[in-house]
């Protein structure tokens, strides 16, 4: 029996073959927003999909497909569709299960635009949600109600590190008949693939960790054939959340080195993470790698390391989170993440503004609460950087 190729052999070569017209290794940047048949025919065939072409890029593109193909052999999925940005891939892989009458079940540790989608977006098309303080699988089978139709998580959450049990949320849903949803990015397929574990669908902001390089945004949805089809001809080509050919390109160009910058990224936030833990002015760190943490154990067991995100809490409150923002030299004061660059962020005033202050609260999202994005310079560098950021 042929052995399958491993995680660094599909983040190479999956989805991906020299051109056949040219011979180029490289897939081609197919920067066209048209393509023409040969006849009428032939135009009506693609058109209907009864003949595989492209005929209008919002419809499908060769080096978009590619990265599509690449995707849904890392996480281990049927298919996958790209998408313009993560939220186009969120918005379109919850649209593509819930209507009007419809409720969602979600974690309330989730990204800031995230939770306003479901809180606020989904009301005004007729929909509801309920959100779940706690990360056990107990918590969304609780909350479910007879029009449930979809149960949404981040694991690891952004941005207090909450470690959710895929396999038992996967088989909470399996038991009501409910799809499941999982936000992967924080964690990327090259340290868990929930697929595997049970999840119906997952989802990424491709802008981080996949991209990996900060100059490429995208999303991506992975999940089961027919759903993937069904999200191309219901929801994607209507609203135009479509990936442009360029970006798609340049998220290709930075998979083939995720199995290789993950590792670096790993290594240094658990150095960062044991450094901070110990800090006379810092009064606690959200990182699943230290023992410490209420998910440790989980992540070790469904990880396969404990990724590069790190929120920590500087003794002071606000004043003293925003004193190490101002102090930092080598961190980038950036609301992205997943870059190869180290980057610094209040999540209150940015990436979870629009959460109600008391709903930030309840999820830890405290006012001095502070998220550290590692990348992959020298551990050295960055340690040194943070401790002379925390003398004040």
């Amino acid at each position: 029996m042929e052995k399958a190729p491993g995680f660094a052999t599909l983040a190479v070569h999956a989805g991906e073959s020299p051109c056949p017209a040219t011979g180029a290794l490289d897939t081609p940047i197919y920067q066209s927003t048209t393509f023409v048949s040969a006849d009428s025919d032939e135009m009506a065939a693609v058109y209907s999909e009864e003949k595989p072409g492209y005929m209008y890029t919002r419809y499908g593109n060769p080096t978009i497909h590619a990265l599509e193909a690449k995707l849904a052999a890392l996480e281990g999925g049927e298919a996958a569709l790209a998408t313009s940005s993560g939220m186009a891939a969120v918005s379109t892989a919850i649209l593509g299960y819930v209507k009007a009458g419809d409720h969602v079940v979600a974690a309330r540790s989730i990204y800031g635009a995230t939770y306003d989608f479901l809180n606020r977006k989904l009301p005004r098309m007729g929909a509801s949600a309920t959100f779940v303080d706690s990360a056990r699988a107990e918590g969304f089978e609780k909350a479910i109600q007879p029009n449930t139709r979809l149960i949404y998580f981040e694991t690891p959450s952004n941005p207090v590190l909450d470690v959710v049990d895929i396999a038992a949320v996967a088989a909470v849903g399996r038991a009501h008949g409910i799809p499941t949803m999982v936000d992967n990015t924080f964690a990327s397929p090259a340290l868990q693939q929930p697929l595997r574990l049970g999840v119906t669908v997952v989802v990424h902001s491709a802008t981080k960790y996949l991209c990996g390089h900060g100059d490429a945004m995208g999303g991506a949805i992975i999940g089961p054939r027919d759903y993937i089809s069904l999200l191309v001809r219901e929801v994607i080509r209507d609203y135009g959340g479509v990936i442009s050919p360029f970006n798609a390109w340049l998220i290709l160009r930075g998979i083939r080195t995720l199995h290789l910058r993950m590792p670096a990224h790993c290594s240094n936030a658990q150095r960062i993470a044991e450094f901070l833990s110990g800090h006379a002015k810092v009064a606690h760190v959200n990182y699943p790698g230290l023992p410490s943490h209420p998910g440790h154990t989980l992540a070790k067991n469904q990880m396969t390391a404990f990724g590069a995100m790190i929120s920590f809490e500087a003794k002071g409150g606000y004043e003293s989170g925003k004193q190490i923002m101002d102090r930092v030299k080598l961190f980038a004061r950036a609301a992205s993440l997943g870059d190869t660059r180290s980057l610094i962020v209040h999540p209150a005033s940015t990436s979870h503004r629009a959460v109600p202050p008391e709903e930030r609260r309840a999820i830890g999202i405290t006012d001095g609460l502070v998220r550290l994005s590692v990348g992959i310079e020298a551990a050295e560098d960055l340690i040194n950087d943070l401790d002379q950021a925390l003398q004040f």
